[in-house]
């Protein structure tokens, strides 16, 4: 996230040489929630800290199937430790999703464990998942991979969702990112309806047949 960081300074700096007026499509903003913020550090180096709170809109497509995920809200802070980059993640929020062509079955990501949000030229970061499946004949460990072996998603940039600046005060910046190379496995937890759970899905699905994307709009506080 420090190369966004400094793509968001650049420009704001340019923003503000011209006069840029801020972006139509702030009217539409979605509204921030910064209380999951998670402190500095006790060690944190003073004011390089800012906590930065994700509202995303995506689908996952696992084969042919689409399964749009409704809305995703992670909060996570970031600044220097000792002059290094560090990062303490915050929470990450998101209501079950309905897949369609499952009988109501739905599916609800959580957060894996581990996160990186320092940016390069290879990708925009890195999240582990696992999505948590329910349906009244499941039982409530049904679930697309675990705590303990969960999902690893590398998001980079999405072309079709360029990186723009929509508002200067607060900082507000819209972005879209896709991980093309997602794994899926075999649903674990699932009880005698395993098998059925899996067809239903295609699961288990190789990388390079499924698709994670995210349009992403994030908000930064200073702490």
């Amino acid at each position: 996230m420090r190369r966004l960081l400094a793509a968001t300074a650049a420009a704001l700096s340019a923003a503000a040489l011209f006069a840029f007026p801020a972006h139509a499509s702030a009217t539409a903003l979605p509204g921030f929630d910064f209380s999951a913020c998670p402190a500095p550090p006790a060690d944190a180096d003073p004011g390089t800290w800012r906590c930065e709170a994700f509202v995303a809109q995506g689908a996952l497509t696992i084969g042919d199937r689409e399964i749009p995920l409704g809305e995703m809200r992670l909060t996570f802070s970031e600044g220097e430790v000792d002059g290094k980059y560090a990062q303490v993640f915050g929470e990450l929020r998101h209501a079950p999703a309905r897949i369609r062509g499952t009988f109501g079955a739905t599916l609800q990501l959580k957060y894996g464990g581990y996160s990186d949000f320092q940016s390069n030229d290879e990708r925009r970061g890195e999240l582990d998942l696992y999505a948590s499946l329910r349906h009244p004949l499941l039982p409530k460990e049904c679930a697309i991979g675990t705590f303990g072996a969960p999902l690893h998603s590398v998001v980079k940039d999405d072309p079709a969702v360029p990186f723009e600046v929509i508002s200067r005060n607060p900082t507000t910046v819209r972005f879209g990112v896709v991980d093309s190379q997602l794994a899926l496995p075999r649903t674990t937890g699932c009880g005698p309806l395993a098998r059925v759970a899996d067809e239903l899905l295609g699961l288990p699905s190789a990388s390079g047949r499924n698709t994670f994307k995210m349009a992403t709009y994030v908000q930064f506080k200073p702490l």
